[in-house]
């Protein structure tokens, strides 16, 4: 068997040709999409992510501004440029890069986000709803997961699916979203025992634990879906995912790649939640 290879930066291609449209139709309404990225500091990794935001953005028409503040900035100060950006009608979205700087508490950076402003899904009000059932807005990378499934047809209603990793980006919000799709779910993590047993019981593996090659094809079940969220550098500087690819794809049937599995799906989940939160000003 060898693994059907799930491109995310082919489903990216095609969705970004569709919010082209949708972005197209909001300015016919005089409604011009509105992304503000705040960014404090100087870390080479955010102002990386930043720049591809800010392409991808122009690209697809949205009007895109970067907010560039020293590391110095203080908390109150940084809380205040929140402030304004949520009056601020020409933004539909607010992303603040992290990290930020150790002396700013980042929960309380976020937490102040208008919640319809807050495209990246880390409000803990739209996780709340989430939870509920009643989602809004919606942590981008499992977002961007659950529209791989969908494009690759893997039925998820009753099976098991094991994530393997607890934060509030991936992990939690990803097992919510499976929840609802009717899977049977399991949140291992750094500490549980029998690590590879565990995730070898999923149909549906979804790994985030940040330890690079970790996951070995003693890890998977034969023909389960294995979805690859690490973002890892080896000792040469390559990068890679948390799954050691070369092995598990002799035996998964389904897996993403590192790179263009999954990352390129986090930028466009982004972007489609600012397009449908310029959307609401319609309604």
């Amino acid at each position: 068997m060898v693994a059907t290879i799930m491109s995310g930066k082919l489903l990216s291609d095609e969705l970004n040709e569709e919010m082209k449209l949708e972005v197209i139709k909001l300015k016919e309404k005089n409604v011009t999409p509105g992304l503000v990225v705040v960014l404090v500091g100087e870390d080479s990794a955010s102002q990386t992510y930043v720049r591809n935001k800010e392409k991808r953005a122009n690209t697809l028409g949205i009007h895109s501004v970067v907010e560039k503040y020293p590391e110095k900035m203080t908390e109150m100060e940084l809380l205040r440029v929140i402030d304004r950006l949520n009056k601020d009608d020409h933004f539909h979205g607010i992303l603040v890069q992290l990290p930020l700087p150790k002396h700013i508490d980042s929960t309380k950076i976020l937490n102040a986000i208008r919640p319809e402003k807050d495209v990246d899904g880390f409000h803990p009000i739209n996780m709340g709803k989430l939870v509920i059932g009643q989602p809004e807005r919606i942590p981008c990378t499992p977002y961007g997961i659950m529209k791989l499934l969908q494009r690759y047809e893997i039925d998820i209603e009753g099976k098991n699916a094991v994530v393997i990793g607890r934060s509030n980006i991936v992990g939690k919000p990803m097992a919510q979203l499976l929840l609802m799709k009717n899977a049977t779910v399991t949140i291992a993590h750094s500490k549980t025992k029998n690590l590879a047993a565990v995730a070898k019981e999923a149909d549906i593996l979804i790994v985030a634990i940040g330890r690079g090659h970790m996951i070995t094809k003693d890890f998977v079940k034969p023909g389960a879906v294995v979805i690859d969220v690490g973002m890892n550098r080896d000792e040469n500087g390559k990068l890679i995912g948390d799954v050691k690819s070369d092995e598990v794809q002799e035996v998964a049937g389904h897996l993403t790649p590192v790179p263009k599995g999954v990352g390129p799906m986090t930028i466009t989940m982004l972007m489609y939640q600012t397009i449908e939160s310029a959307k609401e000003l319609l309604n």
